[in-house]
């Protein structure tokens, strides 16, 4: 069995069985679904322990890569620009208009009590970062101290400056160090496809307690959930038509029906990489010239996936409203910022682990908590579908604007 299936098939059981036990008023069967809870706590603390070093060493060798591809080619940096410019623009419009669908469509006071007692009933809430000390709190006087308390966003603007330093020491010396943080990358990846491959049982014991205490009204909450992602990707996958539009480089019409078997192959694989031949046939069917199509694309497929700061955004905002946290304009800001940054530096990953890495910087920068993101692994793959979706159509779009030259 797959393992997203087997995933979301755990995410189900488990809420069943909950409310099952919970209909049945059984007080040694609701004692033996609290029993088994521990499992998924230990699951969820095995995932929260590679956040920290997964981040920091793939946003420094992200950042060299980025910086040192920007200096190779005047093309290559206009489409790096666009690529900013284009993440930046999905981001604040993700930031636009969930406020507005959790305002229209809010989440139940039931099913939110029941979401954050299943993960930690007596955690406290993070702080959220106040605007008049900001500016005092965003550079790390001590990276290390940082490190050791969480403080992710202080952590990243030093792999920032760390990451653009680095592209531009020594040849030797910087294949020395990006290899020391490519390896540490590489091992914490491991570990957490280790966690990710006990993730059903994790998932199992946790939704349990969600059942026992929310019952069928958070299964109506998560599809919620799932529903508001989709509808996020759809808006920034639309966008692009309309960009397009006001390019004048090709008509709406013909550039929409060259993308259809992309985006057809991403719909149905979930993957940019294994939608890049069917990329690179529909671009040259709108007129995009070869030499511009074979270095846009498969840069874009490296480094660009539009879906992922405006969607991740939304998942972080969907927690917040769980959680009550009110998130004002100047947070949001800094939300749009993070999402934009982890995106570009970690595009490369696998989607479950892409998912954890690039949501978890934004909660820690929002002060919003993170034991719900585990959980909402379980029902990614639904919105991944249209987030590849997006991401596709994006990166033929890059590639048919700087394909009407500069």
């Amino acid at each position: 069995m797959p393992q997203s299936i087997a995933v979301i098939a755990a995410l189900i059981v488990g809420l069943i069985v909950g409310v099952a036990i919970d209909a049945s008023d059984s007080a040694m069967l609701r004692d033996a679904a609290l029993t088994i809870r521990p499992i998924g706590v230990l699951w969820l603390s095995l995932l929260q322990m590679t956040v920290i070093p997964l981040i920091v060493s793939l946003l420094i060798t992200g950042i060299a890569s980025a910086t040192s591809t920007a200096a190779t080619g005047g093309l290559t940096a206009r489409a790096l620009l666009i690529f900013l410019v284009f993440l930046t623009g999905a981001a604040t419009l993700a930031a636009l208009l969930v406020p507005l669908m959790l305002e229209l469509w809010s989440v139940s006071r039931a099913a939110a009590e029941a979401l954050r007692g299943s993960v930690s009933a007596n955690a406290a809430l993070p702080d959220a970062p106040a605007l008049g000390n900001f500016f005092d709190n965003i550079v790390p006087r001590n990276p290390f101290k940082a490190a050791a308390d969480g403080a992710l966003l202080p952590l990243a603007v030093f792999a920032l400056f760390f990451g653009m330093a680095v592209a531009r020491i020594n040849e030797t010396r910087r294949a020395v160090v990006l290899s020391f943080f490519e390896g540490v990358s590489e091992a914490m990846m491991i570990v957490v496809q280790w966690v990710l491959w006990i993730a059903p049982l994790g998932i199992f014991a946790l939704t349990i307690k969600i059942g026992l205490d929310g019952g069928f009204a958070v299964a109506g909450t998560i599809g919620q959930y799932v529903l508001m992602m989709c509808i996020v990707a759809v808006v920034v996958t639309l966008a692009m038509y309309v960009v397009v539009a006001f390019s004048r480089g090709i008509s709406v019409a013909r550039f929409a029906r060259a993308a259809i078997p992309a985006q057809a192959v991403a719909f149905s694989t979930q993957s940019s990489l294994a939608s890049l031949p069917a990329m690179l046939t529909a671009t040259a069917s709108a007129g995009v010239p070869q030499q511009v199509g074979s270095v846009v694309l498969p840069l874009a497929v490296s480094l660009f996936r539009l879906t992922s700061p405006p969607v991740n955004l939304a998942v972080v905002l969907f927690v917040a409203h769980v959680y009550g946290i009110p998130i004002g304009p100047a947070q949001l800001a800094l939300g749009v910022g993070v999402a934009v940054i982890t995106s570009l530096a970690i595009a490369g990953l696998p989607g479950t682990v892409n998912f954890f890495a690039t949501t978890v910087p934004i909660s820690l920068s929002l002060g919003v908590p993170i034991e719900l993101l585990p959980l909402l692994i379980a029902v990614e793959v639904v919105p991944d579908i249209f987030r590849t979706v997006g991401n596709v159509t994006a990166d033929m779009t890059v590639a048919t604007l700087l394909g009407r030259g500069p």
